[in-house]
């Protein structure tokens, strides 16, 4: 079993999705546990381009082809996992702000946060402060995640903190984007704030965690 399971992780490693699918459907055909392949195969691949990415080992464009071979392979086994009951570690609602169509750095936090087993609701780029409410009414999500690449939107970042904040939302809230630092966080009242994705996943796993108890 812990071959194949290996051989998965090297394949989301190296960004290979055909292989991925082939393999996963093959571990699937072996009667090996949807939640095994899940934790052991893919997940366990996307730590070390986590690892990688935050070493400079791993770029970009590499890690958002190891994203398609995660997305591939967790497709498979979505309905495996829903008929056993196998329940996401938590929920992130993630978007970048109104006024910014910025999406590559969203998309890498939305991987990473996929890696450590968070369902993700990604609602895309230009997202208004009321969407994010509404997203956040409707979800209940554990994690907000607002990203913005902008200086001339960092502005839009505070209104949808601000309106989160006005509607009860409970979610942690977590900003980050190429402009945005530690200290503007603090500002305007988010509750984590990373320069890195892998260290975005890592602070949502923590702070979900302790959310749970």
């Amino acid at each position: 079993m812990s071959q194949i399971l290996n051989e998965i992780s090297a394949a989301l490693q190296s960004g290979n999705a055909k292989s991925v699918k082939e393999l996963v459907e093959k571990a699937i055909d072996e009667k090996i546990s949807a939640q095994d392949i899940l934790e052991k195969g893919l997940l366990s691949g996307m730590d070390v381009v986590a690892t990688k990415f935050r070493a400079n080992e791993m770029f970009v464009p590499e890690v958002l082809m190891s994203a398609r071979a995660m997305n591939t392979g967790s497709a498979l086994l979505k309905p495996l996992l829903a008929e056993s009951g196998v329940k996401a570690a938590g929920k992130a609602i993630i978007g970048t702000v109104k006024g910014d169509l910025h999406d590559i750095g969203k998309n890498l936090v939305s991987m990473m946060f996929e890696g450590k087993g968070i369902e993700v609701i990604d609602l895309g780029v230009d997202v208004p402060a009321d969407r994010f409410v509404s997203a956040y009414e409707t979800e209940k999500p554990d994690i907000i995640a607002i990203s913005a690449l902008l200086t001339t939107t960092m502005g839009e970042m505070k209104n949808t903190v601000e309106a989160l904040r006005a509607a009860g939302a409970d979610a942690s809230i977590m900003v980050g984007g190429a402009p945005v630092t530690e200290q503007f966080s603090d500002s305007i009242g988010a509750d984590y704030y990373s320069d890195d994705a892998a260290g975005a996943a890592d602070l949502a796993k923590n702070a979900i965690l302790a959310k749970r108890g």
